[in-house]
């Protein structure tokens, strides 16, 4: 019988050296499939997953994670980047789908009038609006119009470069966690690392100068030596409260 979510969740762990054992790639690929249905930000999937099986490449990626044994170990690698300068793009590809959707519905005698107008709001005004800069100055401008305007009603506030951003790597994260516990749900194993040059490893990559790095993932069989030692959390009636 498979893992349940919770069987997953409760086996993973970070493993620090893996066996000198190889991995399926395709697998892997499976497994940055399920990392894609992870729940993003208004659906902008602002995000990009670099899957490395190339033996050079992972030995140059392992030097620019400082060569700890998570990473020179590692059979292969993801690079979990967030793409924000993609949101025009992502954000015409959501709109073209919801277009094509509404079309089919109304053909069906749906009435698609209001979601359709809607719709064509979000992702040709809002999404600009936010998404929108120029040297932080209309983030500033948007900040203090957002300011003012609650003082009187509930309004997004998260409208800076810097909230944005934040706002992108949340989305990438959550898609990480998804693929970390499909590949344990499979028997194989992972290390998200922050321990990272990201600018030596951006240019291994060739990766533009607007993606950002959110986590480098290692994977492969962990070596009984893997995990460094058991697994410590706060009291949960420390994190926990109920309102």
């Amino acid at each position: 019988m498979s893992k349940t979510v919770t069987d997953a969740i409760k086996d993973r762990r970070s493993v620090r050296k893996y066996k000198d054992v190889e991995i399926d790639p395709e697998k892997v690929r499976k497994c940055i499939e399920n990392a894609t249905l992870a729940p993003n930000s208004s659906n902008m999937q602002l995000w990009e997953f670099i899957h490395i099986t190339d033996k050079k490449i992972l030995k140059k990626i392992a030097y620019a994670c400082f060569n700890q044994n998570a990473a020179k170990t590692s059979k292969n690698m993801v690079v979990f980047v967030a793409r924000r300068d993609k949101w025009r793009s992502r954000a015409k590809e959501n709109l073209n789908f919801l277009e094509n959707l509404f079309d089919k519905q109304e053909k069906e005698g749906i009435d698609v009038k209001k979601r359709r107008i809607l719709s064509r709001r979000y992702y040709k005004k809002i999404m600009p609006t936010i998404y929108s800069d120029f040297f932080g100055i209309i983030g500033i401008y948007k900040k203090l119009l957002s300011y003012i305007i609650g003082l009187f009603r509930p309004i997004y506030r998260e409208v800076l470069f810097s909230d944005l951003k934040v706002v992108t790597h949340k989305s990438v994260a959550l898609a990480a966690e998804n693929f970390m516990l499909s590949m344990n749900e499979i028997g194989y194993d992972t290390c998200p690392m922050e321990g990272s040059d990201t600018t030596r490893v951006k240019k291994i990559l060739n990766l533009p100068r607007k993606a950002e790095i959110t986590m480098i993932i290692s994977c492969g069989i962990k070596d009984k030596k893997g995990i460094y030692s058991p697994r410590f959390r706060v009291s949960f009636d420390e994190v926990y409260k109920r309102v």
